[in-house]
């Protein structure tokens, strides 16, 4: 069984991952649903504020943070290499830092930017925005996923 600061290591990456998942769960299943019933007007300026407010040092701590430790236990179980939790401790990690992370590096995030750059009451907003809410919500989706998958893969190296 893992134990020591290897098993609170382990149990950090898992809240972290399971409350990022959570959040993402939250934005696919009806943040973006209500967004979406609204007129593109309104929709685009609620999500430029919300992208905004999503900058704040607490969600960038649970996010950031959690792709550290996702990191720093990739490394550790390299390098130790136990027999115990071996497979599920890398999966998790790479779920987290590909699926999830790396997911809002590449997907995600441009999105944001190129949504931020528009006038929310232009007609080029509105054409953008039903693009934007049908592919970021896709891809929050699979965000979602991963972060849960990563989540479950950490609880069972626990077991």
């Amino acid at each position: 069984m893992i134990d020591g600061p290897y098993f609170v290591l382990t149990v950090l990456g898992l809240l972290g991952t399971a409350i990022v998942a959570g959040v993402f769960c939250g934005f696919s299943t009806f943040v973006m649903k209500g967004l979406a019933s609204l007129p593109p007007a309104q929709g685009v300026a609620a999500m430029q504020a919300i992208n905004v407010s999503a900058l704040t040092p607490a969600f960038m701590l649970v996010f950031v943070g959690t792709a550290v430790l996702c990191a720093v236990l990739a490394v550790v179980t390299f390098v130790l290499w136990p027999d115990e939790g071996r497979v599920e401790l890398l999966l998790g990690s790479a779920l987290y830092l590909i699926g999830c992370f790396g997911v809002t590096m590449v997907a995600n995030v441009p999105r944001n930017d190129t949504l931020a750059k528009l006038d929310a009451g232009t007609p080029e907003a509105a054409e953008y925005w039903r693009d934007y809410v049908s592919r970021w919500t896709t891809w929050n989706h699979i965000r979602a996923v991963a972060a849960a998958a990563a989540a479950t893969s950490y609880l069972l190296a626990l077991a």
